[in-house]
């Protein structure tokens, strides 16, 4: 039968020419559209950089991130496309042959190779694009490898010998660079594969014949080959992957892996090279599909036989002897993790945690009796929000602690920023003026005393209300507004036409304009739009009469964002605090880390949703709240992570001994490293490799009774509390901040973890060990004490039922002389109002527990001693109480008689209150009667 051929040329009719047309047309629109809108954020992202003097961090950040994606890019393109077009060559009369189509009489040329051409051009940009975004995320990595020069070259592993540097810089590279090789070689198979089966030589596979070409299977075995040596490659890689590898009872390469599983993954590198080489023989001689079938056959059987001699050595060698066998290396565990956490440095001290009162030595420890925290963070946020926030926008998102001078003494104090909530402002104030040119900062903070209350139960004062009034002539804020704060979330126009809203004042509202040099100058018409396409506001800032050439934007105004934008290499506390400067104003401080996941040997712990046996709190970072300039302070500068960024970034970061002094004398020890810190030293505080193999001695954060973030109450591991207090067998206070430990599954305590923040002490810690003869009741145990307590629990009781609600703080455990105090407030809560009230002190040591009406009461209750105050108005707030305890008093500063004229009065009035029901302040007369019982059998003793 004669077919008719009809070949159809590739010249296309004019509409699908037009088609095609306008395709391309749409797509070179699209990709000038990103390009274009790629350019402004990076312009608008330099000018940012170079208002906070950080011009080069931009540049030379965009220059690692460019050269991270093209090189790799042009790299897998190059790759892909040549691989590509090597096949089409040397398949074209195959894919010629296999785009003939006989459909009954008529046969049809099919353009194959058009196809192949344009799909290998898309498909091999596409790879290569993916592949080079990948990189460009990774740009640190390449980075640190680049700069890192002899950082962390002090310290080896003791299996591979490798330094720090190469598990903290080499490695991660190698890593991605031959997984990106792993993927070329994967898709170089596939492609080979694919022209395997277009030219129909898989044909090979049933006939055994070899009229086919032969170059599709020299391509393929080519293919192969190379994917071979890459796993090899991989494999020889992935045996220090052993060391950074976490098992049940320890970390790190076990003796299983250093007797067999190491050099049997050497042995596995050779089989496939060999391998490797059995399937390149296919490219000289005729190929053969036994050669390629064979190919990984040594490196599989080497695989199983090794896998099985280990399954061998684990069961019949390890097991019945685990403890001697793995001792060597559980030690080489403990060492590398204590390191790791900086649990090597942590000094440790004897705590005898005494029960009689006579062990606190109230008279020497004035200092930290002084400063016992009463005020828990969340009533006192509740409360300021009551009778601080002033107007519905503002808010308190959190409570600093901290400590300042007053009146010529270190004393502990709360501080909370009171910013403004754009979200907060009424509906029909929500508008493009209200919320970027009026309403653009917050404004001031207020501070109160840890422990002091008004008659009416609300906190002590020392910065208040709006405008700032201070009752400490010390402490003055001078510039309260807070454009950079936790809550400022958006972008707002400052130096405009419109007065800016500074704060509420009676009927009116005190306006405003800023007076700082934060932000980005707005100025011409031109650069008003390009900045305006960036922020998405085009439709109404370049159009604004309200905005000129003076005009600056503030952008990246909630304080994460910003740092988070100049150093996204490092992990940021999720707790700034707010610091009043000598010169009035105020500054965010934030704790940054440098952290890894391949410290070798060390154990991997959780930190937020990563993994990471490494921690170092490198850096303090300073934001100006009016400003916004941002400093990064390096306090660590024998990390080796910090120390190869430093080298990237010469100019980001500067040396701690430049910090102001009146900034220097609140830097304090992150919450976030004692927490992971205490979290490792429960475990890893067990050097000896016996005693950590049996998990005899195991710790565990000490659980408490606390609010939930739903605010039920529900146990929970303790919080780090900062504590103003001297150390046992220091002389001078310090602002420390402390953990304690329960023995595993147990709620009695066994020590405590101190961070120091003071003076040359600053970010070292130490653990006080209890006595492990005699139990010391833990939190848990002293919320029961309380809870049995019949007069206690029963006046709680009938609080909850007269239409109020029982509000209990958070209990602290203080070390104080060579005992323990504890200590929790009790609020009263309205069950309509949001305000707790302070009602009750509760206090207590391991043998005693005592409670008042207030933190004096409570004093002498527990003590049996005399509380003199010396503040004068205390009801106003103008001065900072001030507690005196006399534990062994001599003098009789009460006439005896007065005393037991009140004690009388006092009694009468129970009785009295009592009859009328009213059970509350019965009860506080009750405490006042208990009082000076107290009192006067101390004087006749």
């Amino acid at each position: 039968m004669i077919h008719e051929r009809v070949v159809y040329p590739i010249r296309e009719e004019p509409p699908i020419k037009h088609r095609r047309a306008f395709l391309w047309v749409a797509l070179a629109v699209l990709v000038v559209l990103f390009s274009t809108r790629t350019a402004i954020s990076y312009y608008v992202d330099s000018l940012w950089f170079s208002s906070l003097g950080y011009s080069e961090v931009f540049w030379r950040t965009l220059q690692f991130k460019w050269i991270a994606f093209a090189l790799p890019f042009v790299l897998t393109f190059l790759f892909l496309y040549g691989w590509f077009a090597a096949l089409r060559r040397g398949c074209r009369e195959e894919l010629r042959n296999a785009g003939t189509v006989v459909l009954g009489s008529r046969t049809f040329e099919l353009p194959v190779d058009l196809v192949l051409r344009v799909g290998s051009l898309i498909v091999s940009a596409f790879i290569a694009l993916l592949a080079a975004a990948s990189f460009m995320s990774e740009w640190s990595r390449f980075a640190l490898y680049w700069f890192a020069g002899s950082s962390g070259s002090g310290v080896h592993d003791p299996i591979f010998g490798k330094s720090l540097g190469f598990y903290f810089f080499t490695l991660p590279a190698l890593q991605f660079v031959f997984g990106w090789l792993l993927m070329l070689a994967i898709f170089s198979c596939a492609i080979a594969g694919l022209f395997l089966l277009l030219t129909g030589s898989s044909q090979i596979f049933k006939d055994h014949t070899y009229g086919i070409s032969t170059f599709p299977w020299r391509a393929l075995s080519a293919s192969f080959a190379f994917l071979l040596v890459v796993v090899a490659f991989r494999t020889w890689l992935g045996r220090f992957d052993r060391i950074l590898t976490d098992y049940t009872i320890f970390g790190g390469v076990t003796y299983t892996d250093d007797h067999l599983l190491l050099g049997g993954a050497l042995v596995i590198c050779a089989a496939l090279i060999f391998g490797a080489a059995i399937a390149a023989t296919n490219i000289v001689l005729r190929p053969r599909v036994s050669r390629l079938v064979a190919a990984p056959v040594p490196a599989v059987l080497c695989f199983l036989v090794i896998q099985a001699f280990a399954w061998y050595m684990t069961s019949f060698i390890v097991k019945p002897n685990e403890l001697v066998r793995e001792q060597p290396y559980i030690s080489h565990n403990i060492q590398f993790t204590r390191q790791a956490f900086n649990l090597d440095q942590v000094a440790q001290h004897e705590f005898p945690a005494e029960i009689t009162v006579e062990a606190a030595d109230a008279a020497n420890n004035q200092a930290t009796l002084q400063n016992i925290r009463l005020w828990d963070w969340h009533a006192l946020q509740d409360t300021l929000r009551q009778i601080q926030e002033i107007r519905t926008y503002y808010d308190f998102p959190d409570i600093d602690i901290d400590r300042y001078q007053i009146n010529g003494e270190e004393r502990q104090v709360m501080l909370a920023a009171r910013e403004l909530n754009v979200e907060k402002l009424p509906e029909s104030s929500r508008n493009w003026i209200n919320e970027k040119l009026i309403y653009t900062h917050g404004y001031g903070i207020t501070m109160n005393s840890v422990n002091g209350f008004t008659p009416e139960g609300l906190p002590t004062m020392l910065l208040s209300n709006m405008p700032i009034q201070s009752t400490v002539p010390s402490i003055q804020v001078k510039r309260p507004e807070i454009y950079f704060g936790q809550l400022t979330n958006t972008d707002v126009y400052v130096k405009t036409r419109q007065k800016e809203f500074d704060y509420p004042q009676g009927e009116t509202n005190s306006m405003t304009t800023y007076e700082g040099n934060g932000g980005i100058e707005l100025g011409g018409f031109l650069r008003r739009a390009l900045i305006a396409f960036d922020r998405d506001d085009l439709a109404k800032l370049p159009f604004s009469d309200d905005i000129n050439p003076e005009s600056r934007l503030l952008m990246r105004r909630n304080v994460f964002d910003r740092v988070k934008a100049l150093a996204p290499f490092l992990t940021f506390d999720s707790d700034p605090y707010i610091v009043v400067g000598d010169d009035g104003r105020l500054s965010w401080m934030l704790d940054a880390f440098t952290t890894s996941d391949s410290y070798p040997y060390s154990t991997h712990f959780a930190l937020g949703n990563d993994q990471i046996n490494y921690i170092r709190n490198s850096v303090k970072v300073v934001i100006d709240a009016y400003n916004g300039n941002v400093s990064f302070y390096v306090f660590d500068p024998s990390d080796p992570i910090i120390s190869a960024y430093r080298n990237v970034f010469p100019q980001l970061f500067k040396d701690a001994s430049t910090m102001p002094a009146d900034l220097r004398r609140h830097v304090r020890y992150p919450e976030l490293l004692l927490r992971l810190q205490a979290t490792a030293y429960g475990l890893y505080h067990m050097t000896d490799p016996v005693v950590f193999y049996n998990r005899e001695d195991l710790w565990t954060v000490a659980s408490e009774v606390g609010m939930t973030s739903s605010g039920d109450q529900a146990t929970q591991p303790m919080d780090p509390n900062f504590v103003l207090m001297k150390l046992p067998g220091e002389s001078s206070v310090e602002f420390i901040e402390i953990l304690p430990f329960t023995p595993s599954n147990r709620n009695n305590l066994i020590g405590w973890i101190a961070g120091r923040s003071d003076g040359a002490n600053y970010g070292t810690s130490v653990v006080y060990n209890f006595p492990k003869t005699r139990l010391v009741d833990g939190p848990l145990q002293v919320e029961a004490r309380i809870d049995q307590n019949a007069q206690l629990s029963g006046q709680l009781t009938l609080w909850n039922q007269q239409g109020s609600h029982v509000r209990r703080g958070t209990l602290l455990v203080i070390p104080c002389g060579k005992a323990l105090i504890y200590a929790e407030p009790i609020y009263l809560q309205a069950e309509r109002s949001p305000m707790p009230e302070l009602r009750l002190v509760v206090l207590a040591l391991q043998d005693r527990l005592a409670y008042g009406s207030t933190f004096e009461a409570a004093l002498r209750s527990l003590f049996g001693g005399e509380v003199s105050s010396l503040t004068s108005e205390p009801s106003t707030g103008a001065q900072l109480s001030k507690t005196t305890i006399a534990t062994n008093p001599t003098g009789q500063s009460e006439d005896l008689n007065t005393l037991i004229h009140d004690a009388a009065r006092d009694f009468e009035d129970y009785q009295r209150l009592t009859a009328q029901g009213k059970l509350g302040e019965a009860g506080q007369k009750l405490e006042q009667l208990k009082s000076k019982l107290n009192a006067l059998n101390s004087r006749r003793k």
